[in-house]
């Protein structure tokens, strides 16, 4: 056979894998399903790096492990292909989206297909295929369809609703729908014009249509949302960012609010990733109040946790986005307020919440009153409260809140410590405050003064307990072209969806994909972008979709991708079910897992799927950081100084590629040939060799740092990647890629290929019966890799084989009964390797039609027991005997010692202490 051919061998199963369709999947009863999923990739220019396949090389793992086990196992891979990065590509170099996005897929897909994974490709999905997409818009059009019941507490077909309208007005319905929507009554239905109704219903909606204040970017013409936004500047570009207040499509996630938080509670997620999205959802109990603004026409509605504390109100806070704000302003206070709310709006509300060290708002000059006590509050603008959370507005209680307190200090405002039953639950004892009675519901327990506050309030009709949640709609639009068409066409300036029967609505030709002269999104420059109807020709919307909406379904189409009348077939949802195993970035933890969750929920409540949570276990793999290397420029010369001389001069440091440097030495010729401005450099070298300095940092292009997983696997071979990749450290821990490490596996697994090979490179396999020892070595290795993939520990599997290669080697042995379950064991981590094994033991199918095999406790048990025997309480002798002796037995044994009669001097003992198992201590 020759020696370990790894581009030839990997080649060779890679096309008998694909070509013998090995990984695809369909429905089998006779088997118990597992279903492993990847976040899908965004397929960028840049194609993937060593970083990229950590987690797809472990659900890899997994998957390959479940089905030698005996599971039917569906793990599929598609893109996520619309986005911003080939618009923005697209605007500056006239090529359709469609076309680099398709160049990009080319060279992922070849890319994974390299690294060996088991990927049914016959069910690859696309965002941004109009057979995908065309279900992204079904679905909208059923969000748009349905509002959400709080009777029956699920979605619930709009039609139902209109009946209700025609039958009784609205009254006694129990809905979620926005704060401003009127009562009326059937007979004041009925007299509403199309319009109007149609209006009424978008309050009802759970995907409609409203202003919204949003993060505008100019240069990218898009909205953003508030992830994308850092410190005002858009995290791609970093272009600025101003708010404003547009019409936009939203998604009434809120209604779910509750759901979502419970679902939490069955999920087999890390407990972190729970916690960030119980914190996005922010689910208060409270009160919303009233505050009347003095002499003014104008009331300013709050909400708090701590309604108990009104007592100790000293000022009132407004979001600088707030309508309120201007009517507030006083005449000596205009030009100041202007100014910082012109500055402090546009700051993102991520920042906003963020900051906690600066300290910024304005007097408006006007005041409020305290409704319980008639006291005159100042009302003041201040940027740490959000428009988007609650009302927008804040009663400032600084003896009891943190940011109130700093707020309240920063700005000399009065401080009070309330007395009240409710004192244990957050005063702040020791600061300065004047100390105040809680009126008539002092002395009250925390609860029994919430309660009785709350009941003045509603007794005066100024407020009303309430349960709130942080969580905002979903805005649903970006003013760009790459993204899902809207299906939906105004007409008199109202939306209605276009019939079902057209969909796809297919994204238009465009000359250019920038916004019009105008300012309207890109689709704004399509010819006859517009709806036939019987009543005419219609404009159909010209935002799209944003990122999200295509990711948060595609686990359910991987189940059916070619149908062409259902997004899936029942029967395959049913049987698929939830994912099983989901690995992905921790940077999804909110938006793609709660929008993902949301949708789930969504299309369970209208009976299109069996299951409420799409993801049951889940796992956010670390980050790969790159190892950066680094060179030394002596300072206004040409001249570089190796690493371990540069204190002895004045240099500074420069990023070098570490594609041209290997054990931290530099390639002299290939940097000599990286850039024109080095052809004639000059090296002051240690021990004739110049060594790079060396860094872990993220791994980016702009460090010169990133590793191409081609080139790793033209070197080394991909089953080295794998092995290596896990072997760095726990899956969900960040670690440094460092390439000088890979050898190690390198070798490792040439010495597992000598094990089925003889020292001329030919085959030498034995069906000799296998020893105790091979044994015990053999199931060490099972039982640890049983363990460790059911604890995910991947990294400690690749030690178990390593150790037990290296026992069977010194052990030398060849013997089939034992290296046929090690391949086995091996292969969902080396699979192509463990393949051409398989076949070199005389299998004619692929190693995956093999079974795991089952661990056998009884080669573990020790079979002999070395005793230490010592004489006068010193160790003289050691003796081999087998378990399971009595002690008479091991004493004859032990007497009979030729280095024990040696110690004995011919005398006989006066008492021999025997513990089986342990020692043997003789007295003399």
């Amino acid at each position: 056979m020759g020696t370990y051919n790894f581009q030839e061998i990997e080649k060779k199963w890679q096309k008998v894998w694909e070509g013998n369709r090995l990984f695809e999947a369909s429905i089998d009863r006779s088997k118990p399903k597992f279903y492993a999923l990847d976040m899908f990739p965004y397929p960028s220019g840049a194609g993937l790096h060593v970083g990229h396949p950590l987690g797809y090389i472990a659900s890899d793992i997994i998957s390959r492990y479940k089905r030698l086990k005996g599971f039917n196992v569906l793990h599929p891979m598609g893109y996520d292909s619309f986005g911003l990065p080939a618009e923005q590509y697209a605007i500056q170099t006239g090529q359709h989206p469609a076309i680099t996005t398709e160049q990009n897929i080319r060279r992922y897909t070849e890319q994974l297909k390299n690294i060996g994974f088991a990927f049914d490709w016959s069910k690859e999905v696309r965002t941004s295929d109009p057979a995908y997409y065309r279900w992204t818009q079904w679905i909208f059009m059923q969000l748009f369809d349905s509002y959400y019941d709080l009777k029956t507490n699920k979605a619930t077909s709009i039609q139902s609703l209109i009946a209700t309208f025609k039958k009784e007005g609205n009254n006694e319905v129990m809905a979620v729908c926005d704060e401003d929507t009127p009562h009326f009554t059937a007979g004041d239905w009925d007299s509403l014009s199309e319009n109007e109704k149609q209006g009424i219903l978008l309050k009802y909606r759970l995907a409609f249509l409203s202003e919204t204040t949003v993060n505008w970017c100019p240069a990218l013409g898009t909205v953003l949302s508030n992830d994308e936004v850092k410190d005002g500047f858009s995290e791609r570009g970093g272009h600025p960012v101003e708010r404003k207040k547009m019409m936009q499509w939203s998604m009434r996630i809120t209604a779910y609010a509750e759901r979502l938080l419970h679902g939490l509670e069955n999920l087999d997620w890390s407990e972190p990733i729970k916690e960030m999205q119980r914190n996005w959802i922010g689910k208060s109990i409270g009160a919303e109040m009233v505050f009347q603004v003095k002499d003014q026409d104008l009331k300013i509605k709050v909400f708090t946790t701590r309604i108990d504390t009104i007592y100790g109100v000293t000022y009132l806070a407004l979001a600088p986005e707030s309508d309120l704000v201007n009517p507030l302003i006083t005449d000596g206070q205009k030009s100041t307020v202007q100014q910082y709310v012109e500055v402090a709006k546009n700051r993102s509300e991520r920042d906003r919440m963020s900051d906690v060290k600066t300290i910024s708002g304005v007097f408006t000059g006007s005041y409020a009153i305290n409704p319980f006590n008639g006291e005159e509050i100042p009302i003041w603008v201040a940027d740490y409260v959000l428009a988007g959370y609650g009302t927008g507005a804040v009663m400032a209680v600084p003896g009891h809140d943190e940011r109130d307190y700093n707020f309240a200090k920063h700005f000399g405002l009065e401080i009070r410590q309330v007395i009240a039953g409710s004192m244990e639950h957050g005063s702040f004892p020791g600061k300065d405050g004047t100390i105040i009675n809680s009126g008539f519901i002092s002395n009250l327990p925390m609860k029994e003064a919430m309660e009785k506050a709350i009941e003045f309030l509603e007794k005066n009709k100024i407020g009303k307990g309430k349960i709130q949640y942080r969580m905002r709609d979903a805005i649903f639009t970006r003013q760009r072209y790459w993204g899902e068409p809207l299906p939906v066409y105004f007409k008199e300036g109202l939306p209605y969806l276009i019939h079902e029967n057209d969909l796809p609505l297919v994204l238009p030709e465009v000359d250019k994909y920038l916004p019009t002269a105008d300012g309207e999104p890109p689709l704004g420059r399509a010819k006859n972008w517009t709806y036939t109807t019987d009543e005419g020709d219609f404009p159909l919307e010209k935002s799209t979709m944003p990122g999200w909406a295509g990711s948060s379904w595609y686990f359910f189409r991987y189940m059916d991708p070619n149908n062409e009348t259902k997004f899936v077939d029942p029967e395959k949802a049913k049987y698929w079910g939830a994912v099983d195993l989901y690995i992905g970035g921790a940077e999804h933890a909110t938006g793609h897992l709660l929008y993902s969750r949301f949708w789930t929920k969504f299309l369970y409540d209208i009976g299109a799927v069996p299951i409420e949570e799409p993801f049951q276990k889940m796992i956010n793999q670390g980050m790969i950081q790159g190892r950066s290397n680094f060179v030394y420029r002596i300072k206004g010369t040409n001249t570089f100084v190796s690493h371990g001389l540069k204190d002895e001069y004045d240099t500074s440091s420069m990023h070098v590629d570490v594609n041209m440097v290997y054990n931290d030495q530099l390639n002299l010729a290939q940097f000599k040939a990286w850039r024109p401005d080095l052809e004639n450099v000059e090296f002051i070298l240690e021990n004739d060799k110049y060594l790079c300095g060396a860094e872990v940092e993220k791994m980016s292009k702009s460090r010169y740092n990133v590793v191409n997983p081609d080139d790793i696997i033209e070197r080394y071979g991909a089953d080295t990647l794998r092995l290596y990749e896990m072997f760095l450290g726990p899956l969900e821990q960040f670690k440094p890629w460092n390439t000088n490490g890979i050898d190690g596996v390198f070798k490792f697994l040439k010495k597992l290929w000598r094990l089925f090979h003889d020292n001329n490179d030919k085959v030498s396999i034995s069906d000799a019966p296998a020893t105790q020892e091979e044994l015990k070595a053999l199931h060490k290795a099972i039982k640890k890799t049983e363990e460790d993939l059911a604890n995910y520990s991947f990294n400690t599997s690749v030690s178990s084989f390593m150790i037990c290669v290296n026992e069977l080697t010194a052990l030398k042995c060849n013997k089939k009964a034992v290296l046929e379950p090690l391949v086995i064991i091996l292969s969902p981590f080396a699979p192509h390797i463990a393949e051409e094994l398989w076949s070199i033991l005389g299998h004619q199918s692929s190693i995956l039609e093999s079974n795991f095999p089952n661990f056998e406790e009884g080669h573990l048990v020790e079979s002999n027991h070395e005793y230490p025997i010592s004489i006068n309480g010193r160790m003289r002798a050691k003796l081999p005997l087998p378990l399971g002796l009595g002690r008479e037995e091991i004493e004859k044994f032990a007497m009979a010692d030729a280095t024990v009669q040696k110690w004995l001097e011919g005398k006989t003992p006066k008492k021999v202490i025997v513990v089986p198992g342990k020692i043997v201590n003789i007295v003399i």
